[in-house]
C-alpha cells in the first residue's frame, strides 16, 4: 500500500509540474483609424450601416516573456449614429517575432460619427512560435481618440501549453 501511495503522489506531482499555469495579462495601446473601410447602408433606417474594416494598433504588454510591438485588426461592424457593435480578429506581433491571435466582440457608444466609450470581450485563439497553443480570455475598455482611432486598456488571463518532451 505504501508503494501505491508513493506512486500516486509521483503521478500527481508530475501532473502539477506539467500543467499549464494561469497567468495574468494586462495590455494597452492605440488603434489608428482604419486604413481600409468599406460600408453599405443596411437599408432599414437612416444612418444604419454595415462595415468591414482593417487597421493597425500599437501594443504594450508582456505575454509569456515577450513584449507586444504592434497589431493588426480586421473586423466587421453594425453601426448606427449612436451605437457600434463589431467583432473581428486581432493579430499581435511580439518583439520575439512570435504572434498571438485574438477574436473579439465590442460594443460602443457613438456621437457625431466618432467612438466615445465602449468595452469588448476577447479570447486568445492561438499563436505562432513560443506562443503556439496559447489560450486566454479577458475584457478591454475602449475610449475614442481625437484622430478617429481609439485607446484600449485590457486585462485577462492566459495559459501556454506545456512543452512537449524532447524526442530521443
Amino acid at each position: 500500500m505504501n508503494h501505491r501511495f508513493i506512486g500516486v503522489c509521483a503521478i500527481v506531482a508530475l501532473a502539477v509540474a506539467t500543467a499549464s499555469a494561469q497567468n495574468k495579462l494586462t495590455m494597452s495601446g492605440k488603434c489608428s483609424k482604419a486604413d481600409v473601410t468599406q460600408s453599405l447602408p443596411a437599408g432599414d433606417h437612416e444612418g444604419h450601416t454595415l462595415t468591414l474594416s482593417q487597421g493597425k494598433c500599437s501594443a504594450n504588454g508582456d505575454i509569456n516573456g515577450a513584449t507586444g510591438k504592434e497589431g493588426t485588426y480586421t473586423e466587421q461592424g453594425d453601426l448606427t449614429p449612436t451605437h457600434l457593435k463589431n467583432w473581428g480578429v486581432y493579430v499581435e506581433s511580439m518583439d520575439s517575432g512570435d504572434k498571438v491571435f485574438y477574436s473579439y466582440q465590442s460594443s460602443a457608444t457613438m456621437k457625431d460619427g466618432a467612438l466615445q466609450t465602449g468595452t469588448n470581450k476577447w479570447q486568445i485563439t492561438g499563436g505562432s512560435g513560443k506562443m503556439k497553443g496559447i489560450k486566454g480570455s479577458g475584457t478591454c475598455k475602449l475610449t475614442g481618440g481625437k484622430d478617429g482611432g481609439l485607446d484600449y486598456s485590457c486585462g485577462g488571463e492566459y495559459t501556454v501549453a506545456a512543452s512537449a518532451p524532447a524526442k530521443k
